[in-house]
């Protein structure tokens, strides 16, 4: 698979770093809070980031999972929003949600996420991206917390994907068009 990537656009060390400096942050923000700091990780990209976010994150957590698709079977977002998981929690009036995904570009799904869970009852919503492309941004959103801002590249690793493949790399690389162009 290491041969499939053009560059390594982040890697291991730097991963360590964002993650770490991202929760020292968020401890910060919700070391005063009286509800309960709900992390919901957006299937199935987000667990790598996720898993290594909750590790360095010293409040208590809880943790549940989404699914949610805006993509078709292409490399780009079809537009439309599907929630294939639900979040089902009769709590979330109690809870401050802080979504957790891989990568925002057009913003339209974390848009849509943020009001949905509002409108469900959740106290309070934030969100938090591991990589956010900024150029691709197709409605006005802006993410809490973000990682890294990154070029407008296809990427994969550290639970990003091509085609189901590539997640489990341990860095962040820019795939050869090559791959996803045949």
């Amino acid at each position: 698979m290491n041969q499939d990537i053009e560059k390594i656009l982040i890697s291991e060390e730097e991963i360590d770093k964002i993650t770490t400096d991202l929760a020292k942050q968020i401890d910060k923000d919700y070391a005063n809070s009286d509800k309960r700091l709900l992390l919901v990780c957006i299937l199935k990209g987000s667990i790598m980031f996720m898993s290594e976010l909750m590790k360095k994150i010293t409040l208590p957590i809880e943790i549940d999972c989404m699914k949610v698709s805006s993509y078709g079977a292409g490399t780009t977002s079809s537009g439309s929003i599907h929630i294939i998981l639900d979040l089902i929690r009769p709590d979330l009036p109690a809870c401050d949600i802080l979504v957790v995904e891989d990568i925002i570009d057009s913003g339209s799904t974390l848009k849509y996420l943020t009001e949905y869970l509002l409108l469900k009852g959740a106290h309070s919503v934030k969100t938090i991206t591991m990589l956010d492309k900024p150029d691709r941004r197709k409605v006005d959103y802006t993410p809490n917390y973000v990682g890294r801002v990154i070029p407008d590249e296809f990427v994969v690793g550290f639970g990003l994907d091509y085609a189901e493949k590539y997640r489990a790399l341990p860095y962040v690389g820019i795939l050869k068009r090559e791959v996803y162009e045949k």
